[in-house]
């Protein structure tokens, strides 16, 4: 046992000694946490918890072994979606020949999820050019003139200002196709590389950029644990991993996996990209160890009839091909795992498919993983989207599917006015304000508008929730308060200076010049006592009166 010193000099000496030995702890540990003296917080959906709502996560992000952790040590769940477009020759996320950005990232953010992946090529932020945006519409007119990475600095502020977090993904060096290694098609690793470190200086003060994909589903000769340095893929990620870091030392890591070339992998096959079984030996190494999210891909029959999917074992093989090919990463608490991708067409309980989907969103759920689905788009070939192939309506099985992992659609929303700024800055805090939603307001003309409607039974409830120069989208909530099941009900309200031209979990059928009648969905007429339907749309502005009136709710006869 210690002894303690018997004398008062000995006493104060030991203490004095004592403090400044714990005060240098204390100040190392810091240091490998964040270097900035400030955090920024940002309202987003956090599904850590299943029942879990908004609140001000605290930027940037780490990792406290398997978790993802925001600054005062909460842990953030990622619940994403891809919106590709920018690795191809449009060099914009497609979708805006048909609809206004800022409203699809409204509709994103209202369906429940958090983040957006987003890929880019090398050769678009080199580009000047951008096509297939319809700048008629809305506020498309502000890319009009913009460059590749214009537009991405306005999806960023926009999705701030949505509450939305972006992990940005170099999917391409050109825009063709996806390359085995991090180099070729007329780029060297250097290009890839500096290309990172642009966007990492680019985006140091836009706390919602999280952090960077490194590079999209290496495969064929990329290698891991091979120290060959032309294929180790590993090597690689540490090489620019640290160099972003040197740049922007509060961003997150995010490294996938290969598809083959791992010493003594234990399993035949692997999705390019998700091949992580070589971690366990050759881990990253990285400057800042605290940073490191590993990332694999996983995809089901519809992208690629893989063997084991025929398996007489099929679908109870698939929890071990998981836990062997990247889970065990999780469950050994070596670090966090993000799914960048997943997804498929079927979501039925019959289709190999479809089995496979549900049994990854279960297994998802139970692991508490983090993901981006593939994709926001419908014009994925192979997979289809959450999206239908109007731009406007989602599928509705696929998102019903999702919204197991999603977090409880009672939030507050930020108000999101969207007034040009100068700068790609996020609004300045204090580190010690406790933000609400109504703090993050950019102007008291835009404040988020409530009203609510009742009869004796059923109440509603809307709400405003983002609001910019061209468009708004609303979220109504109708509430049973009463003893009884409500098996039926109807919404009247008028809009005298807007057109809706998007909604969901309802029917909206225009009546008249300004009338709206909504009915229920088959699925959504009954109303148990005190539970409520969430149903929403977004409308074009047509003049300043453009928020609802006379809103009325009814169980008709």
């Amino acid at each position: 046992m210690r002894q303690f010193p018997r004398n008062k000099k000995k006493r104060l000496r030991f203490w004095q000694g004592f403090i400044l030995f714990f005060l240098a702890l204390v100040v190392c540990l810091l240091g490998n946490v964040t270097q900035l003296p400030a955090h920024s917080p940002i309202n987003v959906a956090n599904a850590a918890m299943p029942t879990a709502a908004s609140y001000a996560v605290q930027l940037p992000l780490s990792t406290l072994g398997a978790k993802i952790v925001d600054a005062r040590g909460q842990v953030v769940l990622l619940r994403g979606v891809n919106w590709f477009g920018m690795e191809t020759e449009t060099h914009v996320p497609h979708g805006l020949w048909q609809r206004d950005y800022k409203e699809m990232l409204a509709q994103i953010r209202m369906l429940g999820y958090n983040l957006i992946r987003l890929p880019y090529s090398v050769a678009a932020l080199r580009s000047s050019d951008i096509s297939q945006v319809n700048f008629t519409i809305g506020s498309n007119i502000e890319l009009q003139g913009k460059t590749p990475l214009e537009v991405m600095d306005l999806i960023v502020q926009e999705a701030q200002k949505q509450g939305l977090l972006i992990l940005l993904d170099s999917h391409r060096l050109n825009d063709q196709r996806i390359p085995e290694l991090w180099y070729g098609d007329g780029f060297t690793e250097a290009d890839w590389i500096d290309t990172w470190k642009l966007l990492a200086e680019r985006y140091k003060n836009q706390a919602n950029v999280i952090g960077a994909d490194l590079k999209n589903e290496p495969h064929g000769q990329a290698s891991w644990g091979t120290n060959d340095l032309a294929t180790d893929w590993r090597l690689a990620a540490e090489r620019a991993g640290n160099a972003i870091l040197s740049v922007n030392p509060n961003w997150l890591i995010i490294v996938e996996g290969v598809e083959k070339n791992v010493p003594g992998q234990q399993l035949k096959q692997h999705w390019h990209g998700g091949n992580l079984e070589g971690v366990k030996r050759y881990p990253v190494r990285l400057s800042r160890r605290r940073k490191l999210v590993y990332s694999p891909h996983e995809y089901g029959a519809g992208v690629f009839n893989q063997p084991y999917f025929s398996e007489p074992s099929f679908p109870k093989n698939l929890i071990p091909r998981w836990q062997i090919g990247f889970n065990y990463i999780s469950s050994q608490n070596l670090a966090p795992i993000l799914i960048g991708e997943f997804g498929g067409r079927q979501v039925d309980n019959i289709s190999p498919e479809g089995i496979w989907q549900n049994e990854f969103v279960k297994y998802i759920q139970k692991n508490n993983l983090s993901f981006a689905y593939w994709s926001w788009n419908p014009n994925s070939g192979d997979t289809g989207g959450i999206l239908l192939d109007d731009w406007q309506n989602y599928d509705r099985n696929k998102q019903q599917l999702l919204s197991q992992l999603l977090p409880s659609m009672e939030v507050t929303q930020p108000n999101v006015s969207s007034s040009p700024s100068p700068s790609i800055a996020p609004t300045p805090l204090l580190p010690s304000t406790k933000v609400t939603p109504q703090d993050v307001s950019s102007s008291p003309s835009s404040a988020i508008a409530a009203t609510s409607s009742s009869t004796a039974q059923l109440q509603v409830t809307t709400n405003i929730y983002a609001n910019w120069e061209t468009g708004l989208c609303t979220n109504l909530k109708i509430i049973n308060s009463g003893n009884t099941k409500v098996n039926n009900w109807q919404l009247t309200f008028h809009l005298n200076q807007a057109r809706i031209n998007n909604s969901w979990n309802a029917n909206f059928q225009q009546q008249g010049a300004t009338q709206y009648l909504v009915t229920p969905l088959d699925w959504g007429r009954v109303i148990e006592p005190n539970q409520s339907r969430d149903i929403g749309f977004c409308a074009h502005k047509l003049g300043a009166d453009y928020q609802m009136r006379e809103i009325e709710v009814k169980i008709p006869k």
